[in-house]
């Protein structure tokens, strides 16, 4: 665990993990892909399922064969991450295998990720609204089946000693942001629409490779876009009291969730549903019993054991995402899509001009697939 008093280089290593959640950002975590699990690998069957090979032919009182899987390659976000611990534990656990499943992770930004599963490259992948829509809307082709985060992580974050505690606090302040692209720009935009401010009201700084966190504990910047379950985290165990701006109670753009291509979609759509629902009977589980996710998660990434209680705190903070704001502390997690929050930032984007050719919602998700939608 962190000292109390981390140093600010210390605090650069926030930047190495921003990109994914888009997606997903990922302290400590060791930037290659987990291995797909032990032993031969099936040989790949018409129609994307696998079966053993070299199989003996099956006669009478010959040992019944074993069922052919369906392989699904998925991919997640830039570094493998604590914060991807449900769809390690589903895998390890056996869940996916008992859809009938072979699942391998693959890692990806966002934008390289998109158009990937649109053109069946990777059959899933983990992406949130801010990316779907204009993706949807230039034509690549690709639903969003199911919701992981219920509320969307990109915030703005600031010392509390800054005294930002709103929008309003922002205006003639500098800002630290890794472009002028993405959730987080979107975020940023709609959180001060709120107050009546564009981003014109405000200097704002960008750090491409980044390093924005940093930027906020040395004191650089004033404030800057993150995410509520990595920079705020790593702040506050390094002892920094920190303020966090949610856009959640602004405009409800829709978190990272379940993407699937449309012909992936239509072609194995039980495949689809079965990923979901193992999914998020690990997130269930985890949400219950938070060490099962962190054990998974080393398990897979082993690096991630070198801060355990690190690991702890992003995946509570993880874990407080996955369940919409209001909800009880219990309360299941049904991965349902919010199609009228859908219908809010379809509007709010286009304001922006974000959204090249019209679309509706029902362009954008596929509510049939999750069982709480």
């Amino acid at each position: 665990m962190p000292s109390p008093h981390t140093s600010v280089s210390r605090l650069a290593a926030i930047g190495l993990v921003v990109v994914a959640l888009i997606g997903a950002c990922s302290p400590n975590a060791n930037p290659t892909a987990p291995s797909s699990p032990a032993g031969p690998s099936p040989s790949t069957a018409p129609g994307g399922s696998t079966a053993p090979s070299g199989s003996a032919p099956i006669g009478p009182g010959t040992p019944s064969a074993p069922a052919a899987t369906t392989a699904l390659n998925v991919g997640l976000g830039y570094i493998p991450s604590v914060q991807f611990a449900a769809f390690y534990r589903a895998d390890q656990a056996g869940y996916y295998a008992a859809e009938g499943l072979t699942v391998t992770f693959q890692n990806a930004i966002d934008a390289d990720l998109v158009p990937k599963v649109g053109a069946g490259t990777l059959d899933l992948g983990l992406s949130d609204g801010t990316s779907v829509i204009p993706a949807v809307s230039q034509g690549v082709p690709i639903r969003y089946v199911a919701t992981v985060y219920a509320k969307f992580p990109s915030i703005v974050f600031a010392k509390t000693s800054s005294g930002i505690t709103d929008a309003n606090g922002l205006v003639g302040k500098k800002l630290g942001i890794p472009g002028k692209y993405g959730s987080s720009w979107i975020m940023l935009q709609a959180l001060l629409a709120s107050k009546g401010h564009t981003v014109s009201d405000l200097t704002i700084v960008e750090y491409p490779d980044f390093g924005q966190g940093a930027a906020v504990a040395g004191g650089a910047v004033d404030a800057a876009t993150g995410f509520d379950n990595n920079e705020p985290v790593q702040l506050q165990l390094s002892g920094e009291k920190v303020n966090v701006l949610r856009v959640d109670d602004v405009t409800p753009l829709p978190g990272p969730g379940i993407i699937v291509g449309t012909a992936t979609l239509a072609s194995r759509k039980d495949a689809v549903a079965g990923f979901v629902r193992a999914t998020l009977k690990a997130m269930n589980e985890i949400a219950a019993t938070p060490s099962i996710g962190v054990d998974a998660s080393i398990k897979a990434v082993p690096d991630l054991a070198k801060n355990r209680p690190l690991q702890e705190a992003v995946l509570a903070a993880t874990i407080a995402d996955w369940r919409p704001t209001g909800a009880a502390a219990n309360a299941p997690i049904t991965g349902s899509v919010d199609t009228a929050g859908w219908d809010k930032t379809l509007t709010f984007m286009t304001t922006l001009g974000l959204v090249p050719k019209p679309v509706t919602t029902n362009d954008l998700v596929d509510t049939t697939v999750a069982s709480g939608s």
